[in-house]
């Protein structure tokens, strides 16, 4: 569903001079799963994820989103892809119903399927106490699951999350966590990047770790766990990083 080739980002600063944000990154999402994009702040993730969604243009490489082209068929994708960035903001003088009923119209959804849409994401986000609540007014748990709704509400087949329960407390991070599996049991294909290790090993098929732009390991938590020699993701991500580096260093 998702095919990344040496895809490569390389922006251009007057005081770093050339900044290679993503490095030949290739990976595979197979349709149905959850991959986990694990990264330290500058590791190159949601970089990677804004080319995947086509908010930003490969510098060299490819990569294909359910069939077509990021880079030459934008908004083929765009049609196919929910991406919620950490930094979504909702408007806030707008209720959630107005806001999600919005980014539906946006997408060309005819009224009889939005209204269907709504009433699906209201149930399945737990919606209905704010649903005519500014959006200025909300929580910030209530922010997170409207971002999501207004991000899924064309029923896209492919789900990108970047940080999804940043600031969340337990209890709306466990909601938005049962959301995701959800998803993948009703055979969408989600990236899911996230900087809590507890919740990549509680709900990635497969998990894929970015250092400096690239790939520094990848596979199924069993078969990291059993290269590594490690029971826990996060001593498993230290210690593919370390190993990474080392020959750059060198």
């Amino acid at each position: 569903m998702i095919a990344a080739r040496a895809l490569t980002k390389v922006f251009h600063d007057r005081k770093r001079g050339e900044i290679r944000a993503v490095d030949g990154l290739s990976f595979d999402v197979a349709p149905g799963r959850i991959y986990g994009l694990l990264g330290a702040n500058g590791a190159g993730k949601t970089t990677a994820l804004r080319l995947l969604a086509t908010l930003l243009r490969p510098t060299t490489g490819s990569a294909t989103v359910a069939g077509f082209d990021v880079a030459t068929q934008p908004q083929q994708v765009r049609a196919r892809v929910g991406f919620l960035a950490a930094s979504t903001a909702l408007y806030g003088r707008l209720t959630v119903r107005e806001m999600i009923r919005y980014f539906g119209r946006l997408h060309g959804l005819a009224e009889p399927v939005l209204a269907l849409r709504l009433a699906q994401l209201a149930d399945e986000l737990e919606l209905h106490e704010f649903l005519d609540r500014r959006c200025d007014k909300l929580s910030t748990g209530m922010k997170q699951r409207t971002s999501i709704a207004r991000t899924l509400i064309h029923d896209p087949e492919v789900m990108i999350f970047d940080e999804p329960t940043l600031g969340l407390d337990v209890m709306a991070a466990r909601a938005v966590v049962r959301f995701v599996r959800g998803c993948r049991d009703r055979g969408k294909t989600v990236i899911y990047s996230t900087h809590v290790m507890a919740e990549a090993q509680k709900v990635c098929d497969t998990i894929g770790i970015i250092h400096r732009g690239g790939l520094a390991a990848e596979g199924s938590l069993a078969e990291l766990q059993a290269r590594y020699g490690e029971t826990e993701l996060e001593e498993i991500f230290v210690r593919a990083v370390g190993l990474e580096a080392e020959p750059r260093a060198m």
